[in-house]
């Protein structure tokens, strides 16, 4: 498909909206636009959400400024530092068994991934809040660098910020506000996300990001465009309207990303 810049904008828009509608960047819904409809094979995708995945993110943190100031970021160092132990290295890792699986291999594990996403918006986003596990000491950090992990290995595979899984392991397992949660993920996927990206940029694979430098700018302009709106319509949806819905697309996706493989 020929990559006109204005259905490139509009594809991030789209994508942004449906992602800003839940709190999110959008790249679990970007992913499989990048392999359906643009053409992308399976790592280059990838690799291309999560160089547009780091631009939103990066953006984000300052938006999110005026709400949830950096003090109260600095104010929770030690469950950055806790998360960030496991999802440094989970990013590394994840990145690294991407680059040597088969491209029909990869294809599965992607197409699972956003099929375990979408379960997780049908059944694991409680807008009141779960309550928290009663963890605490050796015990809670043990947790915390296993959730990390975990979380840095899908986001690496995916070439995603991982938000919609560091969001709720925040508020189980350290009791977090769910909008300081939001805030807090975003400093905690920004580190993991370019981690993951150093590893890809050891593969030749890395290359697609040069040759389509002018794509990746616009779609990521799209997306921020699209967050920004789609925070601006929160509450106009009702959740139990939206969450079905927008689990549907992923499972369409899924479905279309295995028969692609």
């Amino acid at each position: 498909m020929r990559k006109n810049n204005s259905v490139v904008f509009s594809s991030g828009a789209i994508i942004g909206t449906l992602g800003g509608l839940i709190g999110l960047g959008g790249a679990e819904f970007r992913l499989p636009l990048l392999i359906g409809v643009f053409g992308f094979a399976s790592l280059e995708a990838v690799i291309l959400n999560k160089a547009m995945s780091i631009v939103v993110v990066a953006s984000a943190l300052p938006f999110r400024a005026g709400t949830i100031p950096f003090e109260a970021l600095i104010g929770h160092w030690s469950i950055i530092l806790n998360l960030l132990a496991g999802s440094l290295l989970g990013a590394w890792l994840g990145a690294g068994w991407a680059i040597r699986l088969k491209s029909e291999t990869l294809y599965i594990v992607i197409a699972v991934l956003l099929l375990l996403i979408a379960l997780l918006l049908m059944f694991g986003h409680n807008p009141t809040g779960p309550d928290r596990l009663p963890l605490s000491g050796a015990a809670l950090t043990i947790a915390g660098v296993a959730a990390g992990f975990g979380i840095g290995v899908v986001a690496s595979l995916l070439g995603v910020a991982g938000g919609e899984l560091l969001i709720p392991a925040l508020v189980l397992l350290f009791g977090i506000d769910i909008k300081l949660a939001g805030s807090l993920s975003l400093a905690i996927s920004l580190p993991t996300m370019l981690v993951g990206f150093g590893r890809y940029s050891t593969d030749q694979s890395f290359a697609v990001v040069g040759r389509n430098r002018n794509f990746v700018a616009v779609m990521a302009v799209g997306s921020l465009f699209g967050a920004f709106l789609g925070g601006q319509l929160v509450g106009i949806i009702p959740a139990g309207l939206l969450l079905p819905l927008l689990a549907a697309i992923l499972v369409i996706s899924a479905i279309k990303v295995w028969r692609h493989g």
